[in-house]
């Protein structure tokens, strides 16, 4: 996908009283969407029904966070961390996920992620932690250069 860059750096603030919620099947395929998820990440319901949940992916988190989500998520364990998301106009959004299983009659049938806002020191301080995870796994790396 290729990024406006002037676009890619407009972050969308979660409004502190809100939660975004999703559910997926097993395969991480997006089965529901509150209507926050929906305004936050700038897609219709309609658009989001259907998709991969990667659809929200930001290109800025480290491919090693979602290896140990899944890998935890298949242990049956609840996995929670921080997370940058991409909107559909290449914006951003950070929130903090809470992602765990739901059972009909103990048995594994989907997932659901609550997620809520974080504080600006957060988000600084875990960009810098996956700016960092990037580099040392050689994953894309955002440069940033300003011209006149």
């Amino acid at each position: 996908m290729e990024y406006n860059e002037s676009e890619f750096f407009i972050e969308t603030i979660v409004p502190s009283d809100e939660l975004i919620v999703s559910r997926t099947d097993l395969k991480g395929v997006i089965t529901y969407v509150n209507e926050t998820f929906a305004t936050i990440s700038g897609y219709s319901t309609e658009e989001l029904l259907g998709k991969s949940h990667n659809i929200v992916r930001h290109p800025d988190m480290p491919q090693v966070i979602f290896k140990e989500m899944w890998k935890t998520l298949q242990r049956e364990q609840k996995w929670e961390g921080v997370v940058k998301n991409l909107r559909k106009d290449t914006g951003y959004y950070w929130v903090y996920a809470n992602v765990s299983g739901v059972y009909k009659n103990g048995i594994l049938v989907e997932y659901k992620s609550i997620r809520s806002p974080i504080i600006f020191e957060d988000k600084l301080k875990f960009q810098k932690i996956y700016d960092e995870l990037r580099n040392t796994n050689k994953e894309n790396i955002r440069k940033v250069i300003y011209t006149n």
